[in-house]
């Protein structure tokens, strides 16, 4: 066998916002971890890399606490206090019938923060570099892997070769560890366009997000440290390129005919985003010696803001599963162990990417009928209280079987 020029327990490709988490856990359960990414972390805290804001679920939050990364996130964790969901159309307002998640009806705590994807890199990066468990090899891509009985093998791009006795893929849905391992996927496109961009207001947003149903699509307004909201603005794709392809006055009209004015004179500043919407699942998250979390595993509508939430949910069950088979002596690459990872999280993962599905393509037209029906469908459940704050705790990643972490506990 050839040397490799470094071992560890565990080889993590991927050292985004999902790989390094990963990464912390695993250290905190003792194992030694490397991470490869082929960006340059200076690049991916720059703030043109990635305009993108992520809600972070309750459980979510209480996990990067555990971790030491919330303590690097100061003055950049936006509360969500309330969560307003309501159906219209462009330049006719939102019906009388909406949908209101109140977090003082299920405690004390916010339903989670917006935080702007940089900043949670930045954090994830420093808390990395407070662990010595830890060896981050960025920039480096991942040429190849290879996998035998005991190991799993990466050679680099500058040929170097690093050995583990597991290997996750955190690189994301185009995922090259997971297409050269022979793992399809399913999926299909929503012919939509997701448009980001940053808009400043005049007035204070409260900590209140706006899931606004238009017949293209969502128009999401999420709150952002001070008098700003992120804009998460589908669009079916043609529409959407041209109006990305509008000059700044015209974009600004645009904005604001779906935007309103309950927020005072508002604007939209800084580069606009765009990115193609479609779900991709992977039909296997397992092989020896191999696994997939986040989006390697699972690409979802962005519908309800649970795209990294369900990541770091893979996280939070994958670092528990490996630990717990190191303290008992077990191969932590073997398929009997990563059985237990996969049967945790992929019903899970494949409901919950179904329900964004459904829910996109229910409110995504303008058929007079259906209209009727989801907003009747909204006010109902806006007067069951039950139901409303059972919809606030899933929201709030906090239902079901959790991992140690989401509780906020030591892996």
């Amino acid at each position: 066998m050839t040397k490799a020029d470094y071992e560890s327990d565990v080889l993590i490709v991927g050292g985004g916002l999902a790989g390094l988490p990963l990464a912390l856990a695993l250290a905190q359960g003792g194992l030694t971890v490397t991470v490869i990414d082929a960006q340059d972390p200076a690049k991916t805290h720059d703030a043109g890399f990635d305009g993108r804001v992520s809600a972070i679920a309750f459980a979510s939050c209480r996990m990067f606490e555990r971790l030491g990364v919330t303590k690097h996130l100061a003055g950049q964790m936006q509360p969500i206090n309330d969560i307003i969901v309501s159906d219209g159309r462009v330049r006719e307002g939102a019906s009388p019938l909406f949908l209101h998640f109140d977090h003082t009806e299920i405690g004390d705590e916010p339903l989670g923060h917006l935080i702007e994807n940089r900043h949670t890199r930045i954090a994830l990066g420093k808390a990395i570099a407070e662990q010595p468990l830890v060896r981050l090899i960025a920039p480096n891509a991942v040429k190849s892997v290879a996998y035998d009985a005991a190991h799993a093998t990466a050679t680099l791009a500058d040929g170097t070769m690093v050995r583990a006795k597991l290997c996750f893929a955190a690189d994301g849905r185009p995922s090259p560890t997971r297409e050269a391992a022979g793992i399809r996927t399913i999926g299909w496109d929503y012919g939509q366009t997701g448009i980001v961009t940053t808009v400043e207001h005049e007035r204070p947003h409260e900590g209140v997000a706006q899931e606004y149903f238009l017949p293209n699509g969502p128009f999401a307004i999420l709150p952002m440290v001070g008098n700003r909201a992120s804009l998460v603005w589908t669009e079916k794709t043609a529409a959407a390129k041209a109006i990305l392809a509008l000059n700044d006055e015209d974009f600004a009209d645009e904005m604001r005919a779906r935007f309103g004015d309950y927020l005072g004179e508002c604007r939209p500043v800084g580069p606009r985003w765009s990115y193609p919407l479609n779900l991709q699942l992977a039909r296997e998250y397992i092989r020896p010696r191999l696994a997939l979390i986040a989006d390697a595993a699972h690409g979802v509508h962005p519908i309800a803001g649970q795209g990294l939430n369900l990541g770091l949910r893979d996280v939070a069950a994958a670092a528990e599963v490996v630990v717990d088979a190191a303290r008992l002596g077990l191969d932590i690459g073997s398929l009997t162990v990563l059985e237990r990872y996969q049967r945790w999280r992929r019903f899970d993962n494949v409901a919950l990417s179904l329900m964004m599905d459904g829910l996109n393509r229910l409110f995504s037209n303008d058929l007079g009928p259906v209209r009727l029906a989801r907003d009747l469908g909204l006010g109902l459940v806006n007067q069951i209280g039950p139901m409303r704050r059972l919809f606030m705790r899933h929201a709030g990643g906090v239902v079901g079987d959790l991992p140690r972490l989401l509780k906020g506990e030591a892996v």
